[in-house]
């Protein structure tokens, strides 16, 4: 057990190795990495509520408590808008004093003190302009690319999730019930995904969860065929044959002997999984199918760059993040692929 669990971990350290050697899909996890562990504190960095307020002596943290206006010299008993000049002046004088993020706009925050009507340019107020609704661009970047990169890894996860058994119980024991699942696959991959998504999607309340489902129910047959081929090709090699004839149960060879061969189909994968949820997201939220629309989100940024055709930082600041974003993938996609290939030394 030891020798098989060291000639393992060997195997590991090996394909790493010829993972970092790949230095643009090395550095593009580095990118994205960064880039979603940035986004992760989007509160912290993109926010119409100051981080920390000195107000009169005492500290207030906005972040995580709401607060009245009559707490900083304002008339009324309603939510503190901190980007109201009258309150920022009141925080601002004196021994008062208030620490913003680095970009004072939440994703829903409509700018009603801009200077240009909306959908505004850049400018010194909002970098990378307003939308059709006043809400600052930069900001629904940052918290779309969030969403965009946890809804493809949830959908990504029960698509392996989902397809390695399907297709793991279909190699393994062949016969009728193999025969019988690839009959059921077949018809299932044959139908049209993107418009019984978009059909479901427009009779159903909009979510993410929703979503989720959906994709994981129309996704998980192209890593199914994957797994199966592995379990077919491995079923009948002499350790797994020698585990049979030793009395292992079918779960126990399964898990221990085939699965750990198995995955290297899927790890190769996982990135274009990744992409291909991604892609599909910004879809259904560009035809206006995908999430509510207050969330945000890349394809509703793409959807009001089409119907404001002047409006040219909306539709190019959603694109490259999105080709940005499907260019991470893909560079890391191919450095994993080379990675796997044991022909390489």
């Amino acid at each position: 057990m030891s020798r098989h669990k060291s000639t393992s971990m060997g195997a590991a350290a090996r394909a790493w190795h010829r993972f970092k050697s790949n230095r643009r899909g090395y550095i593009s996890l580095w990118i994205l990495a960064i880039l979603f562990g940035i986004s992760l504190f989007a509160e912290v960095i993109s926010n119409d509520k100051p981080l920390i307020v000195s107000y009169q002596g005492e500290l207030y943290f906005p972040l995580l408590k709401n607060y009245p206006e009559t707490h900083f010299g304002g008339d009324f008993v309603t939510e503190t808008d901190y980007l109201d000049p009258f309150i920022r002046e009141q925080l601002m004088t004196g021994e008062n004093w208030a620490l913003y993020p680095l970009n004072p706009y939440n994703f829903n925050t409509i700018n009603y003190f801009a200077r240009s009507p909306n959908p505004a340019a850049p400018s010194d107020q909002n970098f990378f302009g307003t939308d059709d609704r006043g809400r600052d661009v930069l900001a629904r970047l940052i918290y779309g690319f969030r969403i965009s990169v946890i809804f493809a890894f949830a959908v990504t996860a029960m698509i392996v999730v989902l397809g390695m058994m399907i297709g793991a119980i279909q190699g393994y024991f062949g016969g009728r019930i193999d025969l019988v699942g690839q009959r059921i696959s077949e018809i299932w991959s044959s139908m049209p995904k993107l418009y019984l998504l978009i059909i479901l999607a427009s009779i159903f309340h909009p979510s993410l969860g929703l979503l989720i489902l959906l994709l994981t129910v129309f996704g998980w047959m192209g890593m199914a065929d994957y797994v199966r081929a592995e379990f077919l090709k491995g079923r009948n090699m002499d350790y797994v044959l020698s585990a049979r004839a030793l009395g292992l149960s079918n779960g126990a060879i399964m898990r221990r002997h085939i699965m750990p061969n198995a995955m290297t189909p899927v790890i190769t994968f996982l990135p274009f999984e990744l992409s291909g949820a991604i892609l599909a997201l910004t879809s259904l939220d560009f035809l206006g199918l995908g999430v509510p629309p207050s969330t945000p989100s890349i394809g509703e940024l793409l959807a009001q760059g089409k119907e404001n055709l002047d409006a040219w930082w909306l539709s190019l600041s959603a694109f490259l993040v999105l080709v940005g974003l499907l260019m991470l993938l893909s560079f890391i996609g191919e450095a994993l692929r080379e990675a796997m290939d044991t022909r390489k030394g």
